[in-house]
């Protein structure tokens, strides 16, 4: 008998001994013509996960909870020595749950083969992949998309991405990134939403919509991770892994809500952090993962660890030992060990010397059972495996077209004196200056593992697709020295300026100069902390050296964080942010230089005039002395050296067109404090000469509460597309979800008083109203 019919049998003789064993008097609120049980979940899955659950070992429940990274090539023969051995035997045994970075058709189904067909009960794994920002076809680094605050598009990657991943037998990754973050030094600040947690719950739903769509057992959609749970973005410093101490009221109203709104959205995995949180490592924290996130939020998919993170208490000062980490985490509730080897090794143990409850074990393989049967590898485990599906739809035309798209929208005009852009396309000479300008891997973003090296569209190759102008290539200086990769550090250029005097000359004699600057593609991601802000390496000078010759200059920044470009704004009349925009980068630049797509992107994070001032958000408090109390005088929240503001603010980002604000109105519908709705209403208009696209933002203050509130809070947002002369009026309505908060005693409260509302462009260029609920 196959392995596959021997679990089948099974699970129905154990369906038929329930149903013979169950009493006629049905529990109060059962329905015998629904399949979903009374907290969401498909009661036909709960029957089969019961029925598998009951024939399983101590050791197979510990399996499904044991994650493996590939360990072994599986085009060649079988490990027979050392740990690889060890971990194919744990495969061939049933103590896998899941395994990492095995990808392509051909190799998910040889290892799933032995889990389906050698194993006992012939439980299918789940093959996970960090699908970041997409897989084979690549697209905008998160942060980037998220600049363009059009959720639709941000479905849509998430959408392409998926398609990919799972014609190459993936069907769970690690994304999307939720945690918030107001520290640009922060490497994995490319990964995520920004530093609003309004605008990261959007962002973040959207992208869980477009991984799992709307039926997970399809073969193109795959289980998605709210991660890092929780606090992650708040290291130290900016320090990568660092310690995180926050209080109550930054925990509830800032951190969680991008969580909360993944969990309403039916996110099927989190994943918890390196990091301490108020002490206690959040893989080892019971608050977390068992108090708040299983049983105050009621959550039914399954916590896995970061790569190592259980291990990692150790050093953390946490845990003695293996043994011990591995007690603490299964304790605390964290379901599925990541490459810490633990579970597998010190679980049936820790079981049998009654330091982990059986039932624990058995919850976290429900969990993980449930996500496998919602994915439909039950029914077929080689569902992801079709050669065909993967030669057709990996880089298909279509992907490319749709991660183009998201590109554009991803870009950020800063700034745009004399209306030096868009270009003209015929009659000029065009100096392209940079190394990143011809750079076909840096674009592809630090996330990127599927992708193939240099196989973006160069900013050089977009550009040369307009013929109408001569374009002039120089590299000015390189980035960059030698190889870059994911696991090693990046070595910049700060000495070699051997090639300014080319790129000096070729200025001199043009128009018109495009520099493309910023940050290599390995610069930002994980492990990517940086102190400094500025350009890297000797980009600042070679900027300051074209500027001497010529100064209209278009600066093109590819970076995947907010930089600190003082200098810049100050001389340079025009300045893009193009980020790392992924595959179809240089076509994205090209078509928005040249204006043939007018620029719609809005900052979701806060650009430092000055690597001091960070972190820097817009969401802050007052402080008690927040104005200078008269000319000269020191005692107020402030610097010495610098001014409070952003260079550029949350928000912010300009068109080829303008945009009026009018006809501002507030309407208090219901503005009592216990059903409050008030409507919100604005027209705007464009009032320039290109059709364009604003977001129109609308921020709340308030003014007097229990525990203070920022200054602004981001509470509605609407992208609308005007034509030249045409007037919308947008309408938004604030009610109880929108005016409350969380109190240091964790409840949600919404209080009388005064309230400003302001609406705009951007959080810093707003007009404002206010009402009261009573």
């Amino acid at each position: 008998m196959k392995k596959s019919d021997f679990i089948f049998v099974s699970i129905l003789c154990s369906l038929f001994l329930m149903s013979c064993n169950s009493s006629s008097d049905k529990p109060e609120g059962f329905n015998t013509n629904t399949t979903i049980v009374s907290n969401g979940l498909d009661s036909k899955i709960e029957a089969k996960v019961d029925s598998l659950l009951a024939i399983m070992t101590l050791e197979e429940k510990i399996g499904q909870m044991n994650q493996y990274n590939g360990f072994w090539d599986l085009t060649g023969p079988q490990p027979k020595e050392g740990v690889a051995a060890k971990k194919y035997e744990h495969l061939r045994k049933g103590w896998v749950g899941s395994m990492l970075n095995v990808r392509g058709v051909e190799d998910v189904r040889k290892v799933q083969k032995i889990a389906v067909e050698e194993s006992r009960l012939g439980i299918p794994l789940i093959i996970g992949f960090d699908v970041i920002h997409g897989y084979k076809t690549m697209s905008p680094i998160p942060l980037a998309e998220s600049a363009s605050w059009d959720m639709e598009a941000i479905r849509k990657s998430a959408e392409v991405a998926a398609l990919e991943a799972s014609a190459a037998g993936i069907n769970w990754t690690f994304a999307p990134m939720l945690d918030i973050s107001r520290d640009a030094r922060w490497g994995r600040v490319m990964e995520g939403g920004g530093e609003d947690p309004f605008l990261g719950s959007k962002i973040g739903v959207a992208r869980i919509k477009g991984f799992q769509g709307e039926d997970l057992s399809e073969n193109y959609t795959i289980a998605a991770c709210a991660k890092h749970f929780a606090g992650y973005g708040f290291s130290e410093s900016g320090r990568d892994y660092n310690t995180v101490d926050v209080g109550t009221s930054t925990l509830n109203n800032m951190i969680f809500p991008p969580f909360v709104a993944a969990n309403k959205a039916g996110v099927k995995t989190f994943m918890n952090s390196f990091n301490v949180l108020n002490g206690i490592p959040a893989t080892g924290n019971k608050m977390l993962q068992r108090d708040i996130l299983k049983e105050d939020w009621n959550f039914n998919g399954f916590i896995v660890s970061d790569w190592g993170s259980i291990t990692e208490m150790i050093a953390h000062g946490y845990a003695k030992d293996g043994k011990s980490a591995a007690e603490i985490a299964a304790n605390a509730g964290s379901d599925m060990d990541m490459e810490s080897y633990l579970y597998v090794e010190h679980l049936a143990d820790l079981v049998k010397e009654g330091k982990v409850k059986e039932h624990l074990i058995e919850d976290s393989a429900r969990r993980i059972l449930r996500v496998k049967y919602e994915l439909g590898l039950f029914d077929d485990p080689y569902k992801y495996c079709d050669v065909n599906r993967e030669k057709t739809i990996l880089g298909s035309k279509e992907n490319h077209e749709a991660v183009l798209d998201v590109a554009k929208k991803s870009i950020v005009l800063l700034k745009n004196e004399n209306k030096l852009l868009p270009l003209k396309k015929e009659g000029q000479k065009i100096a392209l200056i940079g190394a990143l300008a011809e750079d076909k891997n840096s674009p592809l973003g630090s996330w990127r593992i599927a992708a193939d090296d240099n196989t973006a569209v160069s900013v050089l190759e977009g550009m040369r697709q307009y013929k109408g102008n001569t374009l002039v290539y120089a590299k000015g200086a390189d980035v960059s020295l030698g190889d870059t990769a994911f696991v090693t550090e990046t070595k910049i250029n700060t000495t070699d300026k051997s090639e300014f005097g080319k790129a000096i000359k070729v200025a001199s004699q043009s128009d018109v100069v495009v520099m493309v600057l910023g940050e290599v593609g390995f610069q930002s991601g994980e492990g990517r902390s940086r102190t400094e802000l500025d350009l890297p390496g000797v980009q600042q000078d070679l900027l300051e050296e074209i500027y001497k010759v010529n100064k209209n200059i278009v600066l093109v920044l590819n970076n995947g964080r907010p930089l600190a470009i003082t200098w810049a704004d100050e001389h340079i009349p025009a300045i893009v942010e193009a980020w790392h925009l992924g595959s179809q980068s240089g076509n994205a630049i090209a078509q928005v230089l040249y204006g043939d797509y007018n620029p719609s992107g809005k900052l979701p994070m806060s650009f430092p005039r000055n690597v001091g001032q960070v972190p820097i958000y817009y969401n802050h408090k007052s402080t008690g002395r927040p104005v200078e109390p008269a000319p000269n005088i020191v005692f107020w929240s402030h610097y010495s050296d610098q001014k409070n503001t952003p260079l550029y603010a949350f928000g912010h980002g300009l068109s080829y067109t303008s945009f009026e604000y009018s006809n501002f109105k507030i309407d208090p519908e219901d503005n009592s404090v216990n059903t409050p709705r008030i409507k919100v209403s604005v027209d705007v208009t464009n009032s320039g000469d290109y059709e364009g696209k604003e977001v129109v933002q609308l921020y709340i203050k308030d003014l007097f509460a229990s525990v203070t509130r920022p200054i602004k809070e981001l509470k509605g947002f609407e992208m609308t597309s005007l034509k030249p002369s045409e007037t919308k009026t947008i309408v938004f309505e604030l009610n109880a979800d929108a005016l409350g908060f969380y109190d240091n005693d964790n409840n949600w409260v919404v209080e009388k008083g005064a309230f400003e509302v302001y609406i705009g462009g951007s959080s810093d260029k707003t007009i404002k109203s206010t009402f009261e609920l009573k």
